[in-house]
C-alpha cells in the first residue's frame, strides 16, 4: 500500500494513477478515498495525474487518537503535497473534504495550487451561528453523534437515504449502498465522532477569503445533508470569479447520483484551467 506519514506520526494511506498534471481529492464524511473511483479513473484515462487520500481516522488510514480537526486536516494535505512534490495540483473536496482543502490554502496559500473545486462542501460554515443564521441547528448534529454511539451500522445505513437522495426520487444500487456502509464501518468511531464536531463548529469564512485561484462551486438543488442556501450558495458568492452549477434535484451524493455530469464537469474545468 502507498502510505506517508504526517508530521505527528500517523501513517496515511493514498492511491496515486496515471500522469499528467495532478488533481487531488478530499473525500466527505463518513466515506474514504473510494468515493473517488469513478473520477479518478475517468480522469486518469484521460491524462491526468489522480491522487486521493483516506482521511486520518477512515479507510486504511491509522486510526490516531486525536487530530481530527481542520489545522491538522490541512497539514496532512501539506504533508501528502509536499511527500509526492505536487505542483499546479487542482483540489477538490466532497463536503467535510471542502473544508480541509480550504483550510489548507488558509495555511499554505496557493503557489503549488491551480484550481479549486467544492462539491456539496461544508464551507464557508455549515453550522448556525449568530451572523450564518442559515446554518444547520446544533441539535442535528448531537442527533448524528448520538445515533453513532448507540448503533453506528444502522445509523449509516439510515444516513445513506438522504445521502443519496432515494427518499426524493433519486435511484442507487444496493451495491452502493452496502459499500457506503462498508467503507463507513473501516473507520475509527472516535474519528467518525470527532469529525462531526470538526465540520459542524469550524468557520471557513478566512480561509475562502484567501482563494485567488480559478474555482468551481457545485452542489445539488436538493441537498438534505448540507443545503444549498446556506453553504454552496454562499461560497459562489464569496470567492469572486468562481463558477457554480447546481445539479437540478441533485442530492448530496451527486458524484454517484450525477456520476457522468460530474466527470465531464471536472474534465471541462481541468482543461479550461
Amino acid at each position: 500500500m502507498s502510505t506517508f506519514k504526517t508530521k505527528d506520526g500517523v501513517n496515511l494511506y493514498y492511491k496515486d494513477w496515471g500522469k499528467g498534471q495532478p488533481v487531488l481529492f478530499s473525500h466527505g464524511w463518513p466515506l474514504d478515498a473510494d468515493m473517488w473511483d469513478s473520477q479518478m479513473n475517468f480522469l486518469a484515462e484521460r491524462g491526468y495525474r489522480v491522487i486521493a487520500f483516506d482521511r486520518r481516522g477512515f479507510g486504511r488510514s491509522e486510526q490516531s487518537w486525536e487530530g481530527y480537526d481542520y489545522d491538522t486536516f490541512a497539514d496532512d494535505i501539506h504533508g501528502l503535497i509536499e511527500h509526492l512534490q505536487l505542483s499546479d495540483v487542482t483540489l477538490v473536496g466532497f463536503s467535510m473534504g471542502g473544508g480541509d482543502v480550504s483550510r489548507y490554502i488558509g495555511r499554505y496559500g496557493t503557489a503549488k495550487v491551480k484550481g479549486l473545486v467544492l462539491l456539496g462542501a461544508v464551507t464557508p460554515i455549515f453550522g448556525k451561528t449568530s451572523d450564518h443564521p442559515e446554518g444547520v441547528e446544533s441539535a442535528v448534529f448531537d442527533g448524528i453523534k448520538a445515533g453513532l454511539r448507540q448503533d453506528r451500522a444502522q445509523f449509516i445505513k439510515d444516513f445513506a437515504v438522504p445521502f443519496y437522495g432515494t427518499n426524493a426520487g433519486q435511484t442507487v444500487s444496493d451495491g452502493v449502498m452496502i459499500q457506503t456502509l462498508n467503507i463507513a464501518l473501516l473507520a475509527s468511531l472516535k474519528g467518525t465522532l470527532d469529525c462531526v464536531t470538526a465540520f459542524s463548529e469550524t468557520d471557513f469564512r478566512a480561509d475562502i477569503a484567501k482563494v485567488d485561484v480559478p474555482t468551481l462551486v457545485i452542489h445539488g438543488s436538493n441537498d438534505q445533508i448540507v443545503p444549498f442556501e446556506a453553504t454552496g450558495k454562499l461560497v459562489h458568492e464569496m470567492i469572486k470569479g468562481s463558477e457554480l452549477k447546481v445539479y437540478e434535484n441533485g442530492p448530496h451524493g451527486f458524484a454517484v447520483t450525477h456520476q457522468d455530469q460530474l466527470n465531464a464537469d471536472l474534465l471541462a474545468f481541468l482543461q479550461r484551467n
